[in-house]
Order: C-alpha cells, then structure tokens, then sequence
C-alpha cells in the first residue's frame, strides 16, 4: 500500500483553533483590562496598563457548547470590510490581467534583463518585489517560473537561480509591503494605524534585503557558471519542458492601462495621508482602476463582468479564512478569556525591555506562519492578541506589524504548508531539499537584519514617518 501524504489545510487548523479557543474558556480564569479610546484615535480602544482584573464568578459567562458554530457568523460579520476587500481586489486584478497589461509588463521587462547575469538576477528582485510590495502579487509568479528557469539555464545558471529571482522578492515584498491590501493594510486596520502609513520606512527597509538576497543568488549563480556540478540540481534532467514562449506584445493600450493602475495607487496613497480615506475609498479606487482597463482594452461588458466574477470567486478561500480566523478572537472575546491571555504573555515579557518584546513577537509570528501560511489568514488570527500586548510592552503599534509582516514574509519562501511554494518548486522541478538548502542560509541572514530594522524602527522610525 502506497504511505499516504499527510498534510494540514489552513481551514482545517484555523477551525481547530476556533474550538481550542471555546475549550479554553472552560480553563482559562476570566478576566478584563480596563480600556480607553487611544488618544491618536477616539474610535480605537486600547488597554490600560495594571488594570487588568480577574471577574467574579457571578460576572463570568459560560459558553454553550455549540458556541463556537454561531461565532463563525459573527467572525464573518466582524471582518466583512476586509472580506469585501479581497473580493472586489481579487475581481479588478483578474480584469487586470485579462487585458494582458500585467503580464506583459513582466514577460517584457524579463526579456530585456536577461543580457547579463547581474543585470537579470537584480531586475527580477526588484520587478518582483514591487509587485509584492503593491498589491500582494504571489500567484502571478507561478506561471512565470518555467520562463525564468528557461532563461536562467540558457545562461548557464540553473533552476535554484531561477527560483530564487521570482521566490525571494516574494517574500521580501510580502515582508516589506507598504499598500499590500491582503497583508499590512489588513493588519494596520487591526492595529488603528492608519492605512498605508509607514510605507517610505518599509521601502527603504525592502532595499536592504534586496541588497543580501542578491549577494546571496548572484555568488551561487556564478559558482553554477563557473562549476556546473556544484549545482544543488545537477541530478535533475532539465533537458525538456522548458522551452522559450512566445512572445507577448507590449503595445500602448496596455501602456495606458498600468499607467492607470499606478495613478491609482498613486492617488489612493494620497488620499489616505491627507484625507484619511479607508476601505472604502480603496474600493472605489481599485473598482474604478479595473472598469477603466476595461474600457481601454476594449472588453465588452459581457466579458469584464465574467472575468470580474471569476477573479473574485478565486478569492473566496481566502476570504473564508479570514472571516474564520476572526472568529478565534470572536470566541475568546466571548468566553472572556483574551485578554487573561494576553496578561500572561506580557508577563513573559515583563521587565524585559520593549526591544526583546518585538523580538519575540517576530519569533511569534514566524512560528504561526508556518501553521497558517495565509498572510491575512494570520493577520486576524495574531494580531488581535499582539496589537494590545504591544501596548501593555512599550512596543509601538506600527512595530508590531512589522513584526507581522517579517514573520509572515520570509518564511513563505520556504515554508512547506504553502501550496504557492509547493506549486512553484514543482514547475521549476526543485526538489524542496535542494531549495532548503539555499534559501536557509539566507533567511537567517534575513532574520538577524529583520531584528535590526525592528528595533532601530522603535528608535527614529518616526524621523521616516514610521510612526504617527
């Protein structure tokens, strides 16, 4: 009989956590922090310091037992303005793709990179990178991955080089991102930080690990050159199945149609820093932005509205898993048992200094990611119980999502829960081993400037506009 391959789905974990929580209310003292509204923030309520208070027995509630069924509602309810996000995003970007403006920017910019090793390795991570950077892009990579390993063999590199320029910039991009609106705006919704804040400091900061990731790639890419069997794939056959495509023409409509995505995000950025638009205003934008690609690339309504409708109904597991993760928070809340969780865990910390307490944080969140490698899966399901422990540390809101977002980017390079990382190994055919041992090396030099960049952003994160 053939050994079955066992693996957990991230709803299957997510629900489990959803009843761990329930069960916890039954053993877990109750108990309540006095809160204020935050005086940035009247509508944002924070906790108070030493005023946390276990609660009588007469002022404690019991769930039912069926609970945790009816909170998946509630859960659903709590997070529908980022559920609504993800679809509506999700449908304008697969009208984006649609008029072929996307991909051929990427096939485009590729091609005339590829006359020189350096050049292709350091364009690929930024291209990458920005497009992680701006709207969250992961799954647009994976098609892209034979094109690249195709290229990168024509120049005597090999497939590890390959995946490194598409899969890195994914994770710094991720772990960096200013606007993505499936990573750090869902997280600094749930801080009350305002949207897109910070994104200069997280930009400056994303230079930096690009710096590393390159040294990292182009010394292995040259040792490939210079010795092809110090290739961590040289027992792999490449010799068919990555032949180059044809050709994908870049001519003005899609020219006017990025031109109008980036007016878009342009004018959105503004519009947050100096009127304070949310979600809303993000809607609108990004509605706007695919109806006027619409328009320009000549879809007919017909065929706008079906392709809308599959980009969104692409995003429903998404979606779900973020309606499902709040509902975590929803029981714990209910069984009047998180914020005694989250006294504990600042006891951890007490006397620690705020440094150690981001420090942990990252160490945290790297570890959730590796059970839920959904970016705002993990959003809803961490920072709820971190963006008051941050408070209850000294460590400034806007750290803490940082912390977030590493814990969350860098390691979906390598973790094997995702299926984006499974899919994208297999089309390059890397075995998982061989990219373990490159990218592994690498994520602990990430990991030690990731620590550095967390506590200089404490310290003059406000002289780059990191914190309000």
């Amino acid at each position: 009989m053939a050994k079955r391959n066992w693996s957990i789905d991230s709803l299957v974990l997510i629900f489990s956590f959803i009843v761990f929580a329930q069960l916890l209310s039954y053993v877990v003292p109750h108990g309540e922090f006095e809160r204020v509204p935050a005086t940035d923030n009247p509508d944002r309520m924070v906790v108070v310091d030493g005023t946390f208070e276990s609660l009588n027995a007469e002022d404690t509630v019991t769930l039912p037992l069926w609970h945790f069924l009816m909170a998946i509602t509630d859960g659903l309810e709590s997070a529908q303005g980022i559920i609504f996000l993800i679809f509506l995003v999700g449908g304008v970007i697969a009208v984006l793709r649609k008029t072929g403006a996307i991909d051929a920017a990427l096939h485009g910019a590729v091609e005339r990179l590829g006359k020189s090793p350096w050049l292709l390795i350091g364009g690929c991570l930024l291209l990458f990178s920005i497009g992680s950077f701006t709207i969250g892009m992961g799954e647009e990579y994976v098609p892209l991955v034979p094109i690249i390993v195709t290229m990168s063999l024509a120049m005597r590199m090999d497939a590890i080089v390959a995946m490194g320029m598409v899969w890195i910039p994914y994770g710094i991009g991720w772990a960096c991102a200013g606007i993505n609106p499936f990573g750090v705006l869902i997280a600094q919704n749930i801080a009350s930080v305002p949207l897109t804040s910070g994104w200069g400091f997280r930009l400056i900061m994303m230079f930096g690990f690009l710096a590393v990731a390159f040294h990292h790639i182009y010394r292995y890419a040259m040792r490939v050159q210079a010795e092809p069997a110090s290739s961590l794939v040289a027992h792999v056959d490449y010799s068919t199945g990555f032949e180059a495509p044809g050709d994908l023409h870049f001519n003005a409509r899609r020219v006017a149609i990025l031109a109008v995505f980036i007016l878009g995000l342009v004018a959105f950025v503004y519009g947050v820093s100096e009127h304070h638009w949310y979600i809303t205003e993000l809607n609108a934008i990004f509605l706007g932005i695919g109806l006027v690609a619409a328009l320009i690339a000549g879809m007919s309504a017909g065929d706008t509205s079906r392709t809308f409708l599959e980009g969104a109904a692409a995003m429903t597991p998404a979606a779900l898993l973020v309606g499902f993760a709040r509902t975590i928070e929803v029981v714990m809340s209910d069984g009047q048992i998180i914020d005694t969780v989250v006294f504990s865990i600042a006891g951890l910390l007490e006397g620690l200094p705020a440094e150690a307490s981001a420090l942990g944080m990252l160490v945290v969140q790297t570890i959730c990611n590796f059970f839920i490698p959904s970016g705002s899966g993990q959003a809803f399901v961490t920072m709820p119980i971190m963006s008051p422990l941050a408070t209850l540390t000294g460590v400034p809101q806007q750290t803490a999502v940082l912390a977030y977002q590493f814990g969350d980017g860098f390691t979906n390079m390598i973790v094997p829960t995702s299926a984006l990382v499974m899919g994208a190994l297999a089309l390059g055919r890397v075995p998982y081993a061989a990219w373990f041992r490159f990218v592994g090396p690498l994520l602990l030099k990430m990991f030690a400037l990731a620590a550095v960049f967390l506590v200089v952003s404490m310290h003059i994160g406000t002289t780059f506009g990191f914190h309000s």
